[in-house]
């Protein structure tokens, strides 16, 4: 039997991609509908929040949550993909910043920003992965778009040096951003507005919405199971019950939403995705209760069916 379905929240490790950890969790699991609810880089580590079976349905609602990571930013330094995994294209010391400018030049990168994304990310330019094209040599320019850092905080800072003997500045920072926003943007944008130039050399996301480092489970006794029935999974109407508004349904309405009639929404109007349980606590749908008769974003059809 395949594992149950739900949400599996995994500690990626450093070296691995997203992809790399779907292909693999769908061997531990044993099903093929396996995904994930946004990507991380390959160097960093932390909170991959991957679907099972029927809750892949609820990633589309989880990849626009908000996110907190710990960072290492070093300033002094560019490199091609904004992180230590890229080459070093340029390098200026940086030992003569203050904390105060440091703390000003991080203030001006907080709360609704415009932020350009990486040239190195997986954002699309004419069908194609803007890495593909810086990769084969390709100048891409990605359009700013709007973001909300709603954290930035150093928590520490320390000196380093270069390969060739120059002085650098580490810092390490806590940030929670919403959902489009790049890390590596931040470090090198801070490089940047100090005029050095930054960029990553440590990334670990520590939340996606509601699931943390506390749920995340290492992925080396992931791969060690046999069973995909002890996979630890956070089963389906638990998962939705952690990160969604509620609404309770009598039998009459969840059989409504189950053939994907309208039913009253709940009052006041709700804006964000709405979770709708049957009286005997299953996940029956995702509801748009923005508007008073509410819609089925997608309906989850009972398990086996």
């Amino acid at each position: 039997m395949p594992a149950a379905d739900g949400l599996l929240v995994v500690d990626k490790p450093a070296g691995w991609t997203s992809h790399d950890v779907v292909a693999r969790s769908r061997r531990i699991c044993g099903t093929r509908k396996v995904g994930h609810a946004g990507t991380l880089d390959p160097m960093a580590t932390g909170v991959l929040v991957l679907g099972i079976g029927r809750a892949t349905k609820l990633l589309t609602f989880l990849v626009g949550t908000d996110k907190d990571y710990t960072a290492t930013i070093r300033l002094g330094q560019n490199t091609i993909t904004d992180d230590a995994d890229g080459e070093v294209t340029a390098t200026a010391a940086a030992d003569h910043l203050s904390d105060e400018a440091v703390a000003a030049a991080v203030a001006d990168l907080t709360g609704d920003i415009d932020q350009v994304p990486s040239s190195v990310s997986a954002i699309k330019v004419k069908g194609q992965r803007s890495y593909h094209r810086v990769r084969t040599g390709e100048d891409v320019d990605l359009p700013a778009r709007p973001v909300t850092v709603s954290r930035f905080e150093v928590v520490a800072s320390r000196p380093a040096t270069s390969a060739d003997g120059i002085p650098l500045l580490d810092l390490d920072v806590e940030v929670t951003v919403s959902s489009g926003t790049y890390v590596r943007a931040l470090a090198r944008d801070l490089g940047a507005a100090l005029g050095v130039g930054g960029h990553l050399t440590a990334l670990r996301r520590t939340r996606v919405g509601a699931f943390t480092l506390d749920e995340a489970r290492d992925f080396d006794r992931l791969t060690a199971l046999d069973d995909p029935e002890a996979v630890p999974v956070i089963e389906l109407p638990d998962a939705a019950r952690a990160q969604f508004a509620r609404h309770e349904l009598t039998d009459a309405e969840a059989t409504a939403v189950g053939y994907g009639q309208r039913i009253d929404s709940a009052q006041p109007l709700r804006t964000e995705p709405v979770a709708a349980f049957a009286p005997d606590g299953r996940l029956v749908a995702m509801l748009d209760e923005s508007a008073h008769k509410a819609r089925a974003h997608v309906v989850f059809a009972p398990s086996g069916s």
